[in-house]
């Protein structure tokens, strides 16, 4: 496997980045400083309403539950352990999108934030922050993007791969909000949450990289 295009010290100084920010966004939350934010973003987002846009919001946002994303997890693991046998980008796909579901649920439980009683659209239970769609969905084409960076020589598809990662993230995200159903602070968080988390595993991951190649021990 290919060396990682994300250097040690860029990732280490990006996750106390993120790590700061995240910090910032509590804060601000917990001194309601990021009140006016929101509510001016939400306004912004549901004056939108239309039928067939929250048509469309309800398919984006079905499409970063709970048990869609869970089936891509478990389908795109297969193909990496079966189809490319690669085992260990499955192992760190595999590890790398459970742990975001973990610490997704940890921090909710940690803040237990209630969710907007601005317009609803949809009804769901739970804590709204950080935002669990946000956080598996920003995990799940950041890392569809990063393994599948390496395997792409030309620069048009490289391009199509980021804009294709960034769409489908950043419309699960806004379908969070244009139904009601989060904050956009709730978003900003755990897309922060979920940056440190990746970056940190991406760390790890390259660390095995670089010891198993030492050891020529054979992917």
């Amino acid at each position: 496997m290919k060396e990682s295009p994300i250097r040690p010290f860029v990732a280490i100084s990006l996750c106390i980045l993120f790590g700061f920010a995240f910090a910032f966004i509590v804060t601000a939350i917990l001194n309601g400083m990021i009140t006016g934010f929101d509510r001016s973003i939400i306004d912004a987002v549901q004056g939108l309403e239309a039928p067939w846009l929250t048509t469309i919001m309800h398919t984006f946002s079905f499409i970063g539950s709970t048990k869609v994303v869970m089936l891509l997890i478990i389908a795109v693991t297969a193909l990496l352990l079966w189809k490319f046998h690669v085992r260990s980008q499955a192992y760190f796909f595999f590890f790398a999108m459970i742990g975001t579901g973990i610490l997704n649920q940890t921090l909710k439980f940690i803040f237990k934030r209630a969710r907007p009683e601005f317009h609803r659209l949809a009804e769901v239970g739970g804590y709204s922050f950080p935002s669990g769609h946000t956080m598996m969905g920003f995990s799940l084409y950041a890392l569809f993007a990063y393994l599948l960076w390496r395997h792409i020589k030309s620069t048009a598809g490289r391009v199509a791969l980021v804009l294709f990662a960034i769409f489908m993230f950043g419309m699960i995200a806004v379908s969070r909000i244009y139904l009601g159903v989060h904050y956009p602070s709730d978003i900003l968080g755990g897309m922060v949450a979920s940056a440190f988390w990746l970056l940190f595993t991406i760390l790890l991951f390259d660390q095995f990289q670089k010891r198993k190649k030492r050891g020529l021990v054979q992917d």
